[in-house]
C-alpha cells in the first residue's frame, strides 16, 4: 500500500494539466522505486536522466572464450532500392545479453517468457570494485551484502542486483577483460553461490547483472551462481556497462529482453532510470 505522501504527490500529478505524459510516468516510475524500497533508507536526489547500461555490439565486443564474434553485413543499400539494411549473426549470449532460466535448466523459461512485470525493478548496485581491483577472482559475499545493507537499507524485494566489479575498463587492453590463464580459464569476479542463494531466498529479488562474461566468477565450473538464479525462475545479465554511473539504490532499471521463441536468451538494451 502507498503511503498518504505518494498517494498526495499522484493525485496532485494526475490532476495537473500541465502534467505531461512523460513527467507523469517518470514520477510514477521514481515513486513506485521509492516505495520498492521498504525498509531502505531515504533514496538519493535523483537526476530525472538515463544512463545507458549497454555496450555496442561489434566484432571487437569480447565473447564467451571459443563463441564466434558478432557479425553485421550490409544487405540493401540506400542507392538501389532507397534502403539500408544489415543481416547480422551472433550467438544468443553475445555482448550485453539476458540470460533467461532456459539457459541453465531445461524446460524452464525461454527468454520471451520472462514476465515482463520482472524486466522494471528497483536497481541495487553493489560495489566489489576494489576487492576486484587486487584480485581478479573476487566473488561478491553475502557478507558484501550485508555491508551494502548496514548503508543503504534492506535490498527491496523484486528488485534487481547488479555487480560492479570495475570490468569494463580492461576493454581497453586486448585480452584483459577475458584475463585468461594458461589453461585457457577465465579469471574475472563474479557471484559466490551462497549470496545468489540468499539473494533468491531471503531478498525475492526477480534478476541478477554482472560487469562481466558471467554470473559466476570465471573459474567456476559448477555455475553455482547461474544455477541458483535461473534455476530459481529468476533471469540475469551479463556485460552490463557504465555502472560507475548509477547510485547504490533509488534508479529504476529498464531491460528491452528480446522476445524470441524457445530462446535461451539474447543480446538487450539495459537503461537505468536516475
Amino acid at each position: 500500500m502507498c503511503s498518504p505522501r505518494i498517494v498526495r504527490t499522484a493525485h496532485a500529478a494526475a490532476d495537473n494539466p500541465r502534467f505531461s505524459r512523460r513527467a507523469w510516468f517518470g514520477a510514477a516510475g521514481a515513486l513506485a522505486a521509492v516505495s520498492a524500497m521498504g525498509s531502505a533508507q531515504a533514496a538519493p536526489n535523483l537526476s530525472g536522466g538515463v544512463v545507458d547500461l549497454t555496450h555496442t555490439l561489434s566484432p571487437e565486443l569480447p565473447v564467451w572464450p571459443g563463441n564466434p564474434p558478432f557479425i553485421s553485413i550490409p544487405v540493401a543499400w540506400h542507392e538501389s532500392g532507397g534502403f539500408g539494411q544489415n543481416a547480422l549473426a551472433f550467438w544468443e549470449h553475445t555482448g550485453t545479453h539476458v540470460d533467461a532460466p532456459l539457459h541453465r535448466v531445461r524446460e524452464a523459461a525461454s527468454v520471451d517468457r520472462i514476465p515482463a512485470a520482472d524486466l522494471v525493478a528497483p536497481l541495487v548496485v553493489i560495489d566489489i570494485a576494489s576487492k576486484a581491483s587486487s584480485d581478479p577472482d573476487a566473488a561478491l559475499t553475502v557478507s558484501d551484502i550485508e555491508t551494502w545493507e548496514s548503508h543503504h537499507g534492506r535490498i527491496p524485494d523484486r528488485a534487481f542486483v547488479a555487480l560492479h566489479s570495475g570490468w569494463e575498463h580492461r576493454l581497453a587492453s586486448p585480452g584483459a577483460f577475458l584475463n585468461l590463464d594458461s589453461g585457457g580459464r577465465m579469471h574475472t569476479p563474479g557471484f559466490a553461490t551462497e549470496a545468489a542463494e540468499f539473494l533468491v531466498s531471503d531478498r525475492s529479488i526477480v534478476g541478477a547483472g554482472v560487469d562481466t562474461l558471467s554470473l559466476d566468477p570465471g573459474t567456476s565450473r559448477d555455475f553455482g551462481a547461474h544455477t541458483a538464479f535461473l534455476g530459481a525462475g529468476r533471469y540475469g545479465v551479463e556485460m552490463l556497462a557504465n555502472l560507475a554511473q548509477v547510485p547504490a539504490y533509488g534508479a529504476t532499471v529498464v531491460i528491452g529482453a528480446p522476445k524470441h521463441a524457445g530462446g535461451t536468451g539474447g543480446p538487450c538494451r539495459v537503461l537505468a532510470l536516475t
